[in-house]
């Protein structure tokens, strides 16, 4: 397995790390990155395999690394978490989500979506730059799932809070400060969900949050599953759907013909395009569980492998001219909402609000512009940008 070095932290490679991804990939498909000190698969295949078998999982054989006493609000949530378990827990709290998180309720929110990013816009200021994400790409996401959930609107600004510092936790070398912040936040998030929950109790709403509520009075789910659950479905979905979204603003402007890629009968495809060539999570950590072999390598359980999925989505051997932006390509599924058990719930929802936000957007502003250039922040992991200036004319 060959060695190859590259900081994470180097703000040239967060900018564009898919420069090293080809060199890494030349020396196979699993090279071992020395700056992680772990083997990471850069083949589509690869990337596929592992994220399918399930002799591979989210956590190690003797389960979740232990945290210390002052992280343990933190650590409950960890716990109960839908990404860190395996095996019959993980099926039987997933089959309640999904049966909340229905085709049918997803699809139903569409009008309110479409409705949703025409009154943001209409708040656009005019004849002025202003910052596209805070005024249009973080709060789609985050007013949709607070609808969807069924919790306050108005609790939105806060929900954003506790998710930026939880999922701070995510990111490699996290600093004393910010644990500390993400176990107060996970505290927070935790007691006013809890409230949020006996207040909503056989109200009769059709929401997400009183479905689960149901399966916990019928002893399906306890209170620390729900929590979890909910915790889950706001910063996974929140974070992701923000930073693919301020992606594809940049990747269609800089296209140069955005209206016809956000044309009714091109906008899926588009989206999907934009979510290969840019997917907003770069790495998925996975477990070996049982011995295997990938990519020619022998690993034992307890190995930690790193699945690169913004390498794999620009694999040549996967994908034709795989740095080309080119909307209704033929190929494999791409990589960006994981795959196997592990496949992103919320991966339904998050086609739709970036299909009608995108398809809005520029039927709205057709003179969108930046006016600063775009610059990506300076976090690997989390691909996206923490703001975006732009005009939209008068």
């Amino acid at each position: 397995m060959k060695h190859v070095s590259q900081p994470f932290t180097d703000p040239e490679f967060v900018q564009n790390p898919y420069g090293f991804y080809d060199a890494a990939r030349a020396h196979g498909p699993v090279v071992f990155w020395t700056e992680y000190g772990l083997p990471a698969l850069m083949g589509y295949a690869e990337v596929t395999a592992a994220l399918r078998d399930r002799r591979m999982g989210r956590v190690p054989p003797d389960g979740l690394p232990g945290f210390s006493p002052d992280m343990s609000d933190f650590a409950r949530a960890e716990a109960f978490s839908l990404l860190n378990l395996e095996g019959d827990r993980h099926a039987r709290l997933r089959s309640h989500v999904l049966r909340a998180f229905t085709s049918r309720r997803v699809a139903a929110l569409a009008p309110e979506i479409k409705a949703l990013c025409e009154s943001l816009i209409d708040a656009f200021p005019k004849e002025t730059s202003f910052d596209l994400v805070a005024a249009y790409a973080a709060r789609v996401p985050v007013i949709v799932i607070a609808r969807l959930l069924g919790v306050p609107e108005t609790a939105c600004a806060q929900l954003l809070s506790w998710s930026h510092a939880m999922v701070a936790m995510y990111r490699p070398n996290v600093s004393a400060e910010d644990a500390r912040a993400a176990n107060d936040a996970s505290r927070e998030f935790s007691d006013w969900l809890g409230h949020v929950m006996d207040t909503k109790r056989n109200n009769g709403k059709d929401d997400l949050l009183t479905a689960l509520l149901d399966a916990e009075t019928h002893g399906a789910l306890t209170r620390d599953e729900c929590l979890a659950t909910v915790i889950l479905l706001l910063n996974a979905g929140h974070e992701a759907t923000v930073h693919s979204l301020g992606n594809a603003v940049v990747r269609l402007l800089s296209e140069g013909h955005a209206d016809s890629l956000t044309a009714p009968k091109q906008i899926a495809a588009t989206v999907e395009e934009c979510l290969r060539i840019d997917p907003p999570l770069h790495v998925f950590a996975r477990y070996v569980l049982e011995p295997l072999e990938i990519g020619g390598h022998a690993f034992e359980p307890g190995d930690e492998v790193l699945c690169m999925l913004g390498a794999a989505n620009r694999d040549p051997s996967a994908f034709d001219a795989p740095d080309r932006f080119r909307p209704g390509r033929t190929g494999p599924t791409l990589t960006s909402f994981g795959a196997g058990v592990h496949f992103c719930l919320g991966a339904p929802l998050a086609r739709l609000e970036l299909q009608i936000a995108l398809q809005v957007l520029f039927e709205r502003c057709p003179d969108l512009n930046l006016s600063m250039p775009a610059e990506l922040a300076d976090i690997y992991h989390f691909h996206g940008h923490a703001r975006l200036m732009v005009t939209c004319g008068s």
